[in-house]
């Protein structure tokens, strides 16, 4: 008997076959999958009808800042050098434990009701990000974001406390949470501090989670400026680039970058909303998938989104690659959804246990009520979600067999409650940062 009955929905598996049934069920024990098909004839002690909904794999926002819910719209409309430099990095210097606990609660409960089921995320006071994970029932890849601007006293400090985040949170909240090391990026660490961190990462058997080539001016010029090499050569060079380096833009990287990227197997994380907003660029994916690069979708932080919608960051994708290559065939609506599953949980190295449904993988989905004047008609659900959906289509989350969000209604969360403390908290970060100046 299983615990929970997934019956007569539009299933969307994402399996390497992508099978997809009209009318299909999913069971689940615990916190695996145990049966996918037409016909699942099992019992259950919660049977939720998916008739007039998709039932899909959760999506993976591979590229977060999740607290940075609280900077949302304090600084729109800024190129990226001045946006971190004058706004974003002064603000976030009065950062306390509660703002990005508050902050991650938030992200939390916004991703819930967008369909998102896990994402890798890269900040500061990382325990409290972790204790958010815990208590929405999500799943997440955390790293503390390092910064150390070739300072070895800062480095050492920056380094033990992305350390502690591994040894105190990796596998924690039942296997839920796994660990990455996260150097910011190679303008913002030196040398030292990447092949120590890239030493450690094999050491303790975790991932790195870096941002690479976001913008010519902001990173790429400085790179090259201190090295004399652009960043996916100078990396290489120095035996940084590697399968677990999960790259977050890579938005100018040319032809001998590229193959540099492939020959590593090193995974990207796409922002395209993001990329268009601070006008860093297009990325390449075309390219990269022609390359059989591991590709993902992230959203990045909220300040420079400013939501974590996956469902507009999919449409985004797919479209902003036709414009880019003049091809309306390119980035189909079946590429950029795999992207955001199976491409992300690659990008995690996480692809064992999510990513797709199927049996024996984690039970992490997501229903998608279609009967919407929006998804209407249904000529091509796939279609229908990455070009029409939005993530407030979302009914019903689901994580390691755990029911989130149902009808809407988001169980393991106070909605209300958060969004009262999001707001009082806001306002005193800014406060902070105000009186400051």
């Amino acid at each position: 008997m299983a615990d929970i009955l997934i019956k007569g929905g539009h299933l969307i598996t994402m399996d390497p076959q992508r099978r997809i049934s009209e009318r299909g069920s999913v069971a689940i024990e615990g916190n695996k999958i145990t049966a996918v098909g037409k016909e699942v004839k099992e019992k259950a002690d919660v049977v939720i009808d998916a008739r007039g909904k998709a039932v899909l794999p959760g999506l993976i926002n591979s590229h977060t800042h999740l607290p940075m819910t609280l900077l949302r719209g304090i600084a729109d409309d800024m190129p990226l050098k001045l946006w971190l430099e004058n706004e974003i990095w002064p603000t976030e210097a009065h950062l306390t434990p509660k703002h990005v606990h508050v902050g991650a609660l938030l992200g939390c409960l916004e991703m819930i009701k967008s369909g998102t089921t896990c994402f890798a995320d890269q900040y500061f006071f990382m325990e409290e990000v972790a204790k958010a994970v815990k208590e929405s029932g999500l799943r997440a890849a955390l790293s503390y974001g390092i910064i150390e601007k070739d300072d070895p006293k800062l480095r050492k400090s920056e380094i033990k406390k992305g350390t502690e985040l591994i040894k105190n949170y990796h596998g924690s909240a039942g296997g839920r949470i796994i660990t990455m090391y996260g150097p910011h990026a190679p303008y913002t660490c030196s040398k030292e501090c990447l092949i120590e961190i890239k030493e450690l990462a094999k050491k303790h058997k975790v991932g790195v989670h870096i941002h690479l080539s976001e913008t010519v001016r902001g990173d790429v010029e400085v790179v090259e400026k201190k090295y004399g090499k652009r960043p996916f050569v100078y990396l290489d060079e120095i035996g940084f680039l590697g399968p677990e380096i999960l790259a977050a833009h890579c938005v100018h990287l040319t032809d001998e970058e590229i193959d540099l990227a492939r020959k590593n197997d090193v995974k990207i994380a796409h922002n395209p909303v993001s990329n268009m907003k601070l006008a860093s660029g297009i990325a390449p994916v075309t390219t990269y998938l022609k390359n059989g690069i591991v590709v993902a979708i992230g959203t990045d932080g909220c300040a420079s989104n400013n939501n974590l919608d996956m469902f507009e960051e999919m449409k985004v994708c797919s479209l902003v690659h036709k414009v880019r290559e003049l091809d309306p065939t390119v980035v189909s609506a079946n590429e950029v959804l795999t992207m955001a599953t199976m491409g992300g949980a690659k990008a995690l190295r996480w692809d064992k246990e999510i990513g797709s449904i199927e049996v024996g993988k984690k039970a992490d989905l997501i229903i998608v009520d279609l009967k919407k004047p929006h998804l209407t008609p249904a000529h091509s659900v796939i279609s229908n979600l990455v070009y029409s959906a939005n993530g407030g289509d979302v009914d019903t989350v689901l994580v390691n067999g755990k029911i989130l969000m149902q009808g809407r209604k988001v169980l393991t969360l106070d909605e209300e409650e958060i969004l009262r403390r999001a707001q009082e908290t806001a306002e005193d970060l800014v406060c902070k940062r105000r009186a400051s100046k």
